[in-house]
Formats: structure tokens, C-alpha cells, sequence
């Protein structure tokens, strides 16, 4: 069993590439490597995209990677295999993204990344800091996890799913913000499960065992 953790040069790499080597040793889901190859990428049995910064840099840069964006649209699209997008990685798979400019996403996931605007002034965009969950559909993901568990956020812009069934879980910040995203073997988070303390890592040795 092996999991790609994407290097597409706009992820923090290294506490995601622990995370989930803890995990996969913790629930025996093989190994796991942090790759630009695209031919590692091609026969991965599971896939993580994460991302840090803008929409538009994020998706460029994964572009730009020609090879690993190709092996990883067929692994996804034709192959089915499991899939987690974290953080700028799971607004990734939206339709299009409006930070800054208007760019097309991966198109696994109706819907739109739309700035935060919380109803009351005193919150702060950026959305930064540890939140409550609110989970509304079951998934393997959330093994162990219930509404009220904490995860960690940084992010000014959220996903707005055009099909509520896909939306899994989200978070109250003046609005509700969406946290997690899924359909078929693809699942979204938009915090960080590497920092997310036990919450977080229950999630990624859920996600490591997932057999969708």
C-alpha cells in the first residue's frame, strides 16, 4: 500500500509527511512518501493534495507540474483511487475559485471558493484557530469523530458546495464555513488534520483506511 503526498511546491510539507507516516504505521497502511514524480504519483493506491496560499498560485503551480497533474487527474478520474485534499488542496477540487481573479478549479466537486464574510464585525478574516465541527453527513472519515470535536483553521476564503449532500461538515464563524467536503472516493478538509492534534490524526488513519 502506498500514499503520494503531492509536491506540487505550494504545501507545507513536513508536518502533513509525519502525520501521516504516524498514522500509517499506527493502522498498517503501508507507506507513504512525499513525491513529484509523476510516475509515483501514477501508482499510488491513495492520494493527498495538500496546499498553502492563494487559489490561483495553488492551482498554476499543480498545472505547471504537468506530469503529476496528469498522473493524478487519471488516478482520481479514471481509476478511482482514494483521494484528500487539504486546506487550498480541497478548494482545489471546486469548480472555481474568486480570490483574487477568477480560476477554474479540478471540477470534482461543484461549487465556488468565496471570501469569508462573517455576520458580526468583531470576527476576523483571516478565519485562524481551533473550531468546533459540525458534522452532517456520516463518512468512514469521521470514525470516531463527532460534532464538537476541534480542528485547526487558516483560510480567508471557503467552499461554497452547489450540492448540499457533498458538504459533510462544516463550522460556525458569522456564517457557516465549510470544513468538509466529499463525493465517491474523494474527500476534502479544509483544516489541517496534521494540526489538528488526535481529532485531526483519528481523521488521516481513517482516510489511510478507506476502501470506498
Amino acid at each position: 500500500m502506498l500514499t503520494a503526498i503531492i509536491d506540487y511546491e505550494s504545501g507545507n510539507l513536513h508536518s502533513a509527511e509525519k502525520a501521516f507516516q504516524r498514522m500509517a504505521c499506527e493502522v498498517g497502511a503501508g507507506e507513504v512518501v512525499v513525491t513529484s514524480d509523476a510516475d509515483v504519483v501514477a501508482r499510488a493506491d491513495r492520494l493527498v493534495l495538500p496546499g498553502d496560499g492563494a487559489f490561483p498560485a495553488c492551482a498554476a503551480e499543480l498545472r505547471g507540474h504537468k506530469g503529476i497533474y496528469d498522473a493524478m487527474v487519471e488516478a482520481v478520474e479514471q481509476k478511482g483511487r482514494p483521494f484528500l485534499g487539504i486546506c487550498v488542496g480541497m478548494q482545489l477540487m471546486a469548480s472555481k475559485g474568486h480570490e483574487y481573479t477568477d480560476t477554474d478549479g479540478l471540477c470534482w466537486v461543484a461549487g465556488d471558493v468565496v471570501r469569508i464574510e462573517p455576520s458580526d464585525r468583531a470576527l476576523k478574516v483571516p478565519h485562524m484557530g481551533w473550531n468546533d465541527l459540525v458534522l452532517e453527513c456520516g463518512h468512514p472519515v469521521f470514525d470516531g469523530v463527532k460534532s464538537g470535536d476541534h480542528a485547526y483553521f487558516v483560510h480567508s476564503y471557503h467552499f461554497r458546495v452547489s450540492d448540499p449532500a457533498q458538504r459533510l461538515a462544516y463550522v460556525d464563524y458569522g456564517q457557516e464555513v465549510t470544513a468538509v467536503i466529499g463525493r465517491d472516493t474523494m474527500v476534502g478538509m479544509q483544516f489541517h488534520p496534521e494540526k489538528s492534534q488526535d481529532v485531526g490524526l483519528r481523521m488521516i488513519g481513517n482516510f489511510l483506511t478507506w476502501a470506498p
